[in-house]
């Protein structure tokens, strides 16, 4: 095969594999002879236990064993998992309760572990928990994100999670009231269930006296450091691994109960166990997204310049704290608070407060989406009670591209962009001048088209560090070790191709190896559109070592020294000397003379600052007012990725982000009863987006190369559910606006659409 060309689209290497069924799934490579787990889950949101007897079920045929929270304990675990808290505006630490990984005396959400069955099989795991007799007394269920109610836990009075603030609020207050104009929206921003291909799954065994945990989740070191402190343990005597992953989005990033259980139980009957998700037991237990409202105000001075902004947020945490949750509404949201817009007195108060629901924790954007969708509504409200064009009015506040590098209000340093220039072309790839005349043939057939864009901008998130091992094996392969997690992004293709172009190794030479923590010594994991970034800085750190150690060896070969020796991506080169050597001809020739510490190079680097991927997303919708049926027609993307590596998996990225925010805002709708009970939790209720709810997505790259790493390269892996959720819900609030409908939320659902035009034709009667 022929080397790749630099920035050019290749299909995805690893698609036949997945494709023709060669994938290599937890749920397909867990031990043949391991035993199978059921967990045991409460029926109810609320209540108190009075007893949980297990004896008929331990006796029951083909169980092994059942753990409860006090059998973890029993063997010494330490049983609490780990939550991010943060700063209440008074200084003290955000609530902090314990939450086990199986339930202690109190049920707090519908479908929270009680215990775990091993069995020879699951039907027989299933029947033995028919046994269990479990006794409670029910309390009522705190459902609304409000002060108050039936308390969950004794640490947060109030059920308030937390209770913060960012920015100088007597400045802002003071903007305010000097204002020409203001501007205010309170919007929802509806709770999701990830619903990944994939559903979370594990298998753990003893390889020999160590620990070995199987997990389908994005990324091995953390989970490693968990269950080590979880069982007591060094962290030497555990292995991690991560097998192909389908889909993660956030949700898979954090440990969940079920991992650590089956760590004990495999240290426990020395047997492997597997537990495998089915999808109800997913949308009852896995972490949700999103879940708030935010009570948004812009002040504008007379010549609709922004002179103030202020965010008030509500944010659900479910019942207990997960892994990141705190952070996400409040530092993780004011990443991006301002946006794109030249705006320094801002003021954000975020509130979160815990209710008998599924935890709510990371999903594709983790907090920028949050952000962006409030602050993009205002934006376009705005600009209507302005009597602004809604382009003209970003225009206006755009940071210019002769103020950057640009501090952030709240800590962040913007390298570069040209917002203008990416707004230019949205707007003409998405034809907007052709917009009202598409309006006016639907209406002659009685159709109602609006038109909404949101311009977002995301901070990519994590470990700015990563490492990149290079190994050159005995079969004239080569071997590249990551320290990042592929859940179906193309990494297999995009590392390969990379360290192809800086090599100039074939692209079908080179294995990419990843998700084991005993095959490289430490790495972030996937999440916050860190990947790409991170990973091909340290690969480029790794063939600059490696290129500098075999210019060292190459010395005496070519009879020139060292400093003399040029690489020019493809072979060593020297004036005097006729050895023109390729990487793989200079490790074959190393390994003849027996320099094997020349065939393994490795190093760890950061990136010395975050890059800001940016773009405009641009959507057309189409109601039909009989039904309420929201069409999305047209949808145009101009992204500033900065320079791309592989134009075809960037647009991949994109269209998978946009599809989900797609389904957030017109059908995916999460419905618990007053009890807690999920209402929405198998697929006949809940409604993913289908192939004939999504239009053509429009993809055009406008870079401007980052300087905040060498490459010039900005992620993407989320940049598509951050600006897609604003474009959308405007493009609806424009096409009801002239139907005197002032406010909408998501999902626009044809239920919520009939009505909300039905009381208008009512009100106008």
């Amino acid at each position: 095969m022929d080397k790749f060309g630099k920035s050019q689209p290749v299909t995805r290497r690893e698609d036949v594999r997945f494709l023709t069924g060669e994938g290599r799934y937890v749920d397909d490579i867990a031990p043949a002879n391991a035993l199978q787990c059921f967990v045991f889950r409460s029926p109810v949101a609320h209540a108190t236990i009075t007893d949980l007897d297990i004896s008929d079920a331990r006796s029951a045929d083909g169980v092994h064993a059942i753990y409860t929270l006090a059998d973890l304990e029993a063997a010494g675990m330490n049983v609490a998992m780990q939550g991010t808290t943060t700063k209440n505006r008074d200084g003290s630490q955000g609530a902090a309760p314990e939450r086990p990984m199986l339930a202690r005396t109190r049920l707090r959400f519908v479908g929270e572990p009680i215990a775990v069955i091993v069995a020879d099989t699951l039907t027989q795991a299933r029947d033995a928990a028919e046994l269990i007799m479990l006794d409670y007394d029910d309390l009522p269920a705190k459902m609304d994100m409000a002060r108050g109610g039936e308390a969950l836990h004794d640490e947060a009075p109030d059920n308030v999670a937390y209770d913060w603030h960012m920015g100088d609020k007597d400045a802002c207050d003071a903007a305010f009231a000097a204002a020409a104009r203001v501007v205010s929206l309170d919007v929802g921003d509806n709770r999701i269930i990830v619903n990944s291909m994939e559903p979370r799954g594990c298998y753990a065994e003893m390889e020999g006296e160590r620990l070995h945990v199987a997990i389908n989740g994005q990324g091995v070191w953390g989970p490693k450091e968990q269950l080590a402190k979880a069982l007591n343990v060094d962290a030497d005597t555990i292995r991690v691994t991560n097998p192909d992953t389908g889909g993660g989005f956030g949700m898979k990033g954090m440990m969940y109960p079920e991992y650590f259980v089956l760590a004990h139980a495999a240290r426990d009957l020395k047997r492997p166990v597997r537990w495998m998700s089915e999808r109800t037991e997913a949308m009852l237990s896995d972490n949700a997204g999103r879940d708030l409202t935010s009570l948004t105000e812009l002040a504008f001075d007379e010549n609709h310049r922004i002179i103030g902004y202020r965010v008030y947020t509500e944010a659900n945490m479910g019942a207990y704290n997960s892994q990141f949750a705190q952070a996400i509404q409040t530092q993780l949201f004011s990443r991006v608070l301002m946006g794109v817009y030249d705006v320094q007195t801002t003021y954000l108060h975020s509130v979160g407060y815990y209710t008998n629901s599924t935890q709510v924790d990371a999903y594709r954007g983790a907090g920028r989406p949050e952000a962006i969708y409030v602050l993009e509504r205002a934006m376009d409200r705005a600009a209507r009670e302005l009597g602004v064009d809604p382009l003209e009015l970003r225009r206006i506040n755009f940071i210019k591209p002769d103020q950057f590098p640009y501090a952030t209000a709240t800590g962040e340093t913007y390298d570069v962009g040209d917002f203008d220039k990416v707004l230019h072309r949205a707007e003409a790839e998405a034809d907007i001048p052709g917009f009202a005349a598409r309006k006016a043939a639907d209406a002659e057939r009685g159709l109602l088209r609006g038109l909404g864009l949101c311009y977002y901008i995301e901070s990519i998130l994590g470990d700015p560090a990563e490492t990149a091992k290079v190994e050159f094996t005995d079969e004239g392969r080569v071997n590249i070790y990551v320290g990042t997690q592929s859940n179906g992004q193309g990494h297999e293709t995009v590392y390969a191709q990379f360290l192809s172009d800086q090599t100039g190794i074939p692209v079908d030479m080179i294995d990419v190896v990843q998700g084991d923590s005993d095959r490289i010594k430490q790495g972030g994991g996937t999440g916050g559109s860190r990947s790409v970034t991170t990973q091909n800085n340290a690969t480029l750190a790794t063939v600059g070592a490696m290129t500098e150690a075999f210019a060292a060896f190459l010395a005496d070969e070519m009879g020139v020294p060292a400093s003399e020796i040029n690489f020019d991506d493809e072979r060593f080169r020297a004036d005097g000397s006729n050895m023109t050597p390729t990487m793989l001809e200079v490790a074959d020739l190393a390994r003849d003379k027996g320099r094997n510490d020349l065939l393994v190079h490795e190093r760890r680097v950061a990136l010395e600052a975050r890059s800001f991927p940016n773009g405009c997303h641009v959507a057309e919708v189409v109601i039909d007012p009989d039904t309420g049926v929201t069409t999305c027609d047209r949808y145009n993307v101009v992204d500033d990725f900065g320079n791309l590596i592989n134009p075809m998996l960037a647009e991949g990225q994109v269209h998978g982000g946009v599809v989900q925010g797609l389904g957030q805002a017109l059908t995916e709708h999460v419905i618990f009863d007053e009890d807690g009970q999920l209402l929405t939790a198998t697929f006949m209720d809940y409604a993913l987006p289908r192939a004939d709810d999504v239009p053509m997505i429009g993809f055009t790259s406008e870079p401007v190369p980052s300087t905040a790493n060498i490459m010039g390269m900005k992620g993407c892996g989320e940049a598509g559910t951050v600006g897609a959720l604003a474009a959308v819900s405007n493009a609806v609030q424009d096409a009801l606006w002239d139907h005197g409908v002032r406010q909408v939320d998501m999902p626009f659902t044809p239920m919520k659409v009939w009505e909300l035009l039905r009381d208008d034709a009512i009100a106008a009667e």
